[in-house]
């Protein structure tokens, strides 16, 4: 008598992973809204290209029907939605991107909390455990060589960026000590400081910091942005083109000064 061996089944992890997503918020009219997308894409091309991008429609609050003409709308712009945020119990049929369900805006603070747990950085807790500890005993168990240095709060780039390169940086300041080409971009959650000339794009307070500045030693920008303002070359003062600026926000209105 013979016996089959027995099966082996492998069992399948999941895991949870959390990424930064860029955010769409149409308004109406959606025409009004659809134009001004289309010219921040002509002095931006390429911009949303392999970025993940969430859809919010609780603004504009669209039937279905529309949903499916909107994305397909922006598909042809390049811009691939993989998920939607969008109030109630409203049924999305299969082929649209799925409901996001308990998303949060993305801070700074958070991101670098979930860098410090990804790295085995010692919680809150391990901290105070530390803190009770007698004065003059070293921990048994960790050494003051031991603990990981905190991560730095600003990125500094000491190379040129090239023509295509995207910098992203959600942990605070971006410093470029060289030139930003065209069609490169840098993208910081906080201020952006380029020692040479900046001729691409600049987004800085990407995560709600309306405090973020621009600093650049000569402005040949495509595109300035703070806090979501943005001003492209074209509305830029012709005045501004070739000189050392600053970017910042004043009263929800994008400002472009002379700097020295």
């Amino acid at each position: 008598m013979t016996f089959a061996a027995p099966v082996e089944t492998k069992s399948i992890r999941f895991r949870a992973r959390s990424f930064v997503a860029f955010t769409l918020t149409p308004e109406t009219p959606l025409s009004e809204w659809l134009e001004s997308l289309d010219r921040w894409i002509g002095n931006s091309p390429g911009y949303f290209a392999g970025r993940p991008v969430v859809l919010n429609l609780n603004t504009l609050k669209p039937a279905v029907s529309q949903i499916e003409a909107l994305v397909a709308e922006l598909g042809l712009r390049g811009i691939r939605i993989y998920a939607i945020e969008l109030d109630g119990n409203t049924v999305l049929e299969p082929s649209l991107p799925p409901l996001l369900i308990g998303a949060k805006e993305a801070t700074a603070g958070l991101l670098m909390q979930a860098d410090q747990k990804a790295a085995g950085r010692p919680e809150e807790a391990g901290r105070a455990e530390e803190g009770r500890a007698e004065p003059g005993k070293q921990s048994e168990d960790r050494q003051p060589e031991d603990r990981l240095p905190d991560a730095p709060a600003t990125l500094m780039v000491k190379t040129p960026i090239r023509s295509g390169q995207s910098i992203f940086h959600a942990h605070g300041d971006v410093i470029v000590l060289g030139s930003v080409a065209s069609g490169s971009e840098i993208v910081a959650a906080g201020s952006i400081h380029v020692y040479g000339t900046l001729r691409g794009r600049a987004s800085a307070g990407v995560l709600g910091h309306s405090a973020a500045r621009i600093f650049c030693r000569k402005n040949e920008a495509e595109l300035l942005s703070v806090d979501g303002w943005y001003c492209t070359a074209e509305e830029m003062e012709p005045a501004l083109r070739g000189k050392a600026v600053q970017a910042f926000l004043e009263k929800d209105t994008l400002r472009i000064a002379p700097f020295s």
